[in-house]
């Protein structure tokens, strides 16, 4: 790869700057495509985006960005973006700074953020080199996500409009999964929403459906997945609880989606469980109700003060095998099992041997 430094005026740079969520981010007069297919979204918090025009104005070094010559004469962003965008977003009036918007400086003060020069590379590569260069040099910088990283490695047709329809401000996905409540988690310009339909739709396999797919002319595939998973869930468990954002609704609706459910019957043993305290794990009661795995509900376990009073009143032996141990060598077991309506507490606790309790418990 042929790389080469040049000093740039801001006043060149953002020359033409414009920010469309349709048309994408452009600058240098037209010339320099800030946001490629393979870049993430803008995610410079207030603090960050401040901290690059304070570095200007104070004529201080700003770390040296990279641009990726393109065979049309263009150029397009490697690293740099949520600086270059900050730095657009100031000069045209989208934010201001201690009070000041730049329009308000003096012209001494515009003047100087407009000369000030940025230290760009600009780099001659193939596709492949490109997306080498661009995953290294952002390892200093915001770190990238496993998605953001498989965006670019896959960049294409598909990855286009998936990001449309998964990571843009109020995109479809968005709208839908929010919609009468939330139910996913995770930030929407980091990948996050996209990240989470293609677990779901690849079985947690996302390389191999995005290296299968990257060709193709849109994501409706996975768009209408999406709308399935979330339709059957509102269908399903129509009370909506905070903690459906952290369930993998894509894992149940792969395994139940042909099942007849009642969701009555769901709610109210979902109302039950959500007030047993012996339940720690909330979010895991919707999977449970349908698995009826306990693991998921994660019970709570005995205190060393319950396991303690159960050990003294056993004598230190295995209520099994009846044979004498150490404290250490036992483990708690509830007498009355937790599915059973058995509790949590000193009562309901019993002291066995580890090998016991394990074949009790078939581990």
């Amino acid at each position: 790869m042929k790389i080469e430094l040049y000093k740039i005026s801001i006043r060149s740079v953002i020359a033409g700057f414009k920010d469309s969520a349709l048309e994408g981010v452009v600058a240098y007069s037209g010339k320099l495509d800030i946001r490629p297919k393979y870049q993430r979204e803008f995610v410079y918090k207030e603090q960050q985006r401040n901290a690059v025009i304070e570095t200007i104005k104070n004529g201080f070094p700003l770390n040296v960005m990279y641009w990726m010559v393109k065979e049309d004469g263009g150029y397009e962003v490697l690293d740099g973006q949520q600086r270059t965008i900050s730095i657009g977003q100031y000069v045209t009036g989208d934010f201001s700074l201690n009070g000041y918007y730049f329009h308000s400086l003096t012209k001494e003060e515009q003047n100087k953020i407009y000369d000030y020069k940025l230290m760009i590379y600009f780099c001659e590569g193939t596709d492949r080199e490109r997306l080498d260069w661009f995953k290294i040099v952002n390892i200093a910088g915001a770190i990238l996500t496993e998605q953001e990283i498989r965006n670019a490695v896959y960049t294409g047709t598909w990855v286009s409009d998936a990001k449309l329809k998964f990571s843009k401000p109020n995109c479809a996905a968005y709208l839908l999964a929010n919609n009468s409540g939330k139910l996913i988690n995770g930030e929407l310009n980091r990948q996050m929403y996209l990240e989470t339909a293609l677990s779901w739709i690849s079985k947690s396999k996302i390389d191999d459906y995005m290296s299968k797919h990257q060709h193709d002319e849109n994501a409706n595939e996975l768009w209408d997945y999406f709308q399935n998973v979330i339709a059957w869930v509102r269908n399903n468990f129509s009370n909506y609880r905070k903690e459906m954002a952290s369930v993998n609704w894509g894992e149940l609706y792969n395994q139940f989606k042909d099942n007849k459910l009642d969701s009555m019957k769901l709610e109210t043993e979902i109302k039950e469980l959500m007030q047993d305290d012996d339940v720690t794990s909330k979010s895991g009661i919707y999977l449970y109700v349908l698995t009826r795995i306990e693991k998921h509900l994660n019970i709570r376990e005995f205190t060393p003060q319950m396991k303690r009073e159960a050990y003294e009143r056993q004598n230190g032996n295995c209520r099994k095998c009846k044979k004498a141990f150490g404290i250490d060598e036992m483990e708690a077991d509830h007498i009355k099992p937790w599915h059973l309506d058995g509790k949590t507490n000193a009562k309901n606790c019993q002291m066995l041997c580890k090998q016991d309790n394990r074949l009790k418990s078939g581990v």
